[in-house]
């Protein structure tokens, strides 16, 4: 007897998670889903209130994941340690596999997974592939619903029969003609599996669904075993206005953190925020983020600037000190402390801070910074969006959608 196939989707902390729970609860309630976060111990305060707020109105519970079982430090901490001071990067996302990936993985053990990600219909990325058989992804917000590894072999040179038999019995006697061409055209150097996946969703997305849930009776993921899946039916493509809606219109609302902060610097204005969730020390947030983390989470700052030993930084050729205009040493030679920090049952407090270094800091380079920040977004100005992150380079397009989205 096969296993019951299981409805994962993980609530990431950010707007696109959140927004994806909310809508398919809404449009697909049939659908039974589980819902997961995996916790790092190292969140910003808004990140847990998302949790909290988004849990009332699933009615259902958020399974806390974690690596580690009855353990006093932060999980993050503990590998922290175990990696013997070794800050994660984009080149060593230690972080990423051990408290995202690896924790999911263990959560969903050997069953059949259909996992749902919240990757929006104007980004160009395609997510967290895993690389076990038994977890299918699926992107509900994109015009193309399935991961690349299915299209691959949907529209493979040996799949073509398969395709053109199905098409040839569903497909519109007027759309015919035309999408058998499609079908029939193998892939080669001048026709690329992205053109001929584009031509079919352009021609009827709703029948190219239907198609690949078809061909995936042939196969071993988990929708193989499915009878029916709603949203083969889906053709609805959500971008990033369309999450906003969905939080505001909620009771959820948008994490404060992606909420837009003015600031003012030697005469010019500007706005910023947090373009991601994820730890408040995440190595891919911009300088400018880093700036917001100081002015307006200053003891999150502080506690991210303690790991920061010799060349483990959390930025490439800066420092948090270097950043924010503070000396390691005073004019004697003395160590300069900026805060202290307890911990208990895991969770860091910050219980003194040294506001009297930090009030004579150098702020050349923070003002340095914004006014950069400020220059670049106002080259964007002809942009419609409401949104000042849409303006900028979007950053959000970096790192692991496991952590962000």
């Amino acid at each position: 007897m096969s296993k019951k196939v299981r409805h994962v989707l993980g609530i990431s902390g950010g707007k696109d998670s959140a927004a994806l729970a909310l809508y398919l609860k809404d449009k697909y309630p049939e659908i039974e889903m589980e819902y997961y976060y995996c916790d790092t111990g190292e969140e910003l305060p808004e990140t847990y209130d998302l949790l909290n707020n988004i849990e009332g109105i699933l009615g259902k519970k958020i399974i806390r994941l974690s690596p580690f079982e009855n353990n006093d430090r932060s999980p993050f901490d503990k590998l922290y340690e175990d990696f013997r001071g070794y800050l994660p990067s984009s080149e060593a996302r230690w972080c990423t596999k051990k408290l995202k990936l690896e924790p999911f993985e263990k959560f969903v053990g050997d069953d059949p997974v259909v996992s749902y990600v919240g990757i929006r219909g104007d980004e160009d990325r395609e997510g967290y592939i895993s690389k076990k058989s038994n977890i299918q992804s699926i992107f509900p917000f994109r015009k193309n619903i399935w991961s690349e590894d299915v299209i691959q072999k949907v529209l493979q040179n040996d799949a073509i029969p398969f395709m053109a038999a199905f098409y040839n019995e569903y497909a519109e006697e007027r759309k015919l003609t035309r999408l058998l061409e499609t079908i029939n055209r193998p892939l080669s150097f001048s026709f690329r599996q992205l053109q001929k996946l584009n031509a079919l969703l352009d021609a009827d997305v709703k029948l190219f669904n239907a198609a690949v849930f078809a061909f995936l009776k042939t196969t071993g993921y988990p929708l193989a075993v499915v009878e029916e899946f709603p949203l083969v039916d889906n053709d609805e493509v959500l971008v990033r206005d369309d999450i906003f809606r969905i939080l505001r219109d909620s009771s959820v609302g948008v994490p404060k953190y992606y909420e837009k902060i003015p600031f003012e610097v030697n005469g010019k204005k500007g706005e910023y925020a947090r373009s991601r969730s994820g730890c408040y020390f995440c190595f891919f947030q911009q300088k400018i983020e880093w700036v917001w983390l100081f002015e307006n989470h200053l003891e999150d700052f502080l506690k991210a600037e303690l790991y920061e030993k010799g060349d483990y930084t959390w930025m490439q050729g800066e420092t948090l000190r270097e950043l924010i205009g503070v000396p390691y040493q005073d004019e004697h030679g003395n160590e300069i402390l900026l805060c202290e920090v307890e911990e208990e049952h895991g969770i860091k407090k910050v219980i003194w801070i040294n506001h009297e270094i930090l009030a004579k800091r150098n702020a050349v380079r923070t003002d340095e910074i914004k006014e950069d920040y400020i220059k670049k977004a106002s080259k964007g100005n002809k942009s419609t969006s409401l949104y000042l992150l849409d303006i900028l380079d979007d950053s959000e397009g970096e790192g692991c959608a496991a952590c962000f989205i």
